[in-house]
């Protein structure tokens, strides 16, 4: 009786300890809202991380913040106060932006899914997975100056997604030399239902091309409204776009259309010395196997390149510290820091305590909608 006792009260212990050395991670999508596009495939792709990493136990907690930056801190502020060692989200620019200070201020990584652009200082914490807005505006820029592109016609959310783009596709032009320039600059609010107004001043410009910044299925909206109101020339959609959202709700209206994406998107068509072709058809295969063919999109691959990163750096911050604690969150921000070159769907990053974005400019590919299918530029 006493040896039995003995063996509970250990197990017991032993319980204990495995659950206090489990990972635990929160992540906030917008599973619902004008986002909801964005934060469900990321969601799906979350579904198929492995269950431990490095032996431990990964807990993941994954809580909707509606696409609102309001319900996206309430969710920052009860995973560090359940001291999750990773905080996740949100895939909608304003809300990962607000939750930002929350997570700095707890000291705790935050991988964000949107390229959410923060004050200078403020990103000690944060790491994106998604490409720079900076990064996509230059594979943006060199197929417009390859097509003769002169002038553009700038039809954006009014909000941190939008004027980044804004800001950093006219600074990247300035880097690259380019005598491309906007000539007309409209805005319009995530739920906006329509941007009539804004369409006609637009095509009234007469640009050479046409830039939507917009998102998941929200950004068919503004890009049949360019189409109906007569406009001929190119349009272009950002990384936030390269959706099937596009196409089904579309149609027609973007056939032709321009996308810049990851390269996950159009695996297959990869040469085969690209450097993320094997990893983005494991990706592919996977994703569409669990959620249906053609199902694949830029931020599944955002989801399934974090499972990447976190089989890296968990294994690293473990040879310095123990799930829970402030030095393994710590260790975990060093590893990220140090991982060095890391290929995964979207790319190869390679993280610095200097860069928190990790791409380069060569990650961005064009993409053209054919026939209702994506087919590489």
């Amino acid at each position: 009786m006493k040896l039995t006792k003995t063996l509970l009260a250990l197990a017991a212990l032993w319980a204990a300890g495995a659950a206090q050395a489990d990972i635990n991670i929160g992540i906030s999508l917008p599973l619902t809202g004008p986002a909801n596009g964005l934060g469900i495939p990321m969601q799906n792709g979350i579904k198929l991380w492995p269950t431990s990493i490095g032996g431990e136990k990964l807990n993941v907690v994954v809580l909707d913040d509606g696409s609102d930056p309001t319900k996206g801190v309430q969710n920052a502020k009860r995973f560090v106060t359940d001291k999750m060692d990773i905080v996740m989200g949100s895939a909608a620019t304003p809300v990962a932006i607000a939750m930002s200070d929350t997570v700095a201020e707890a000291a705790t990584p935050q991988f964000m899914f949107s390229p959410a652009v923060l004050q200078a200082g403020k990103d000690t914490w944060a790491f994106r997975l998604p490409q720079s807005n900076a990064v996509m505006s230059h594979a943006v820029l060199k197929h417009m100056a390859k097509l003769g592109v002169k002038t553009v016609g700038f039809l954006g959310y009014s909000d941190a997604y939008g004027e980044s783009w804004l800001k950093d596709f006219q600074a990247e032009a300035a880097a690259m030399g380019l005598a491309i320039k906007i000539v007309a600059t409209e805005r319009f609010a995530r739920t906006d239902t329509a941007v009539t107004a804004q369409a006609l001043k637009l095509t009234a410009a007469n640009p050479d091309a046409m830039l939507i910044v917009a998102s998941g299925s929200g950004a068919a909206m503004p890009h049949k409204a360019i189409i109906e109101r007569g406009f001929k020339g190119k349009v272009y959609q950002t990384h936030a776009a390269a959706t099937r959202d596009l196409m089904r709700i579309g149609g027609k209206d973007v056939e032709g259309a321009y996308v810049v994406s990851g390269p996950c998107v159009i695996a297959e068509q990869l040469p085969d010395d690209h450097p993320s072709k094997k990893i983005a058809i494991d990706f592919v295969q996977k994703f569409e196997k669990a959620n249906g063919a053609g199902s694949r999109n830029q931020f599944a691959g955002h989801a399934y390149d974090a499972a990447l990163v976190l089989e890296k750096i968990i294994p690293m911050a473990l040879k310095k510290a123990k799930p829970g604690t402030p030095e393994f969150r710590t260790a975990l921000k060093e590893a990220t820091e140090t991982m060095g070159r890391t290929v995964v769907s979207h790319g190869v990053l390679t993280y610095s305590k200097d860069n928190h974005w990790g791409y380069t400019t060569e990650t961005g590919v064009i993409l053209k909608v054919v026939n209702g299918d994506w087919k590489v530029e």
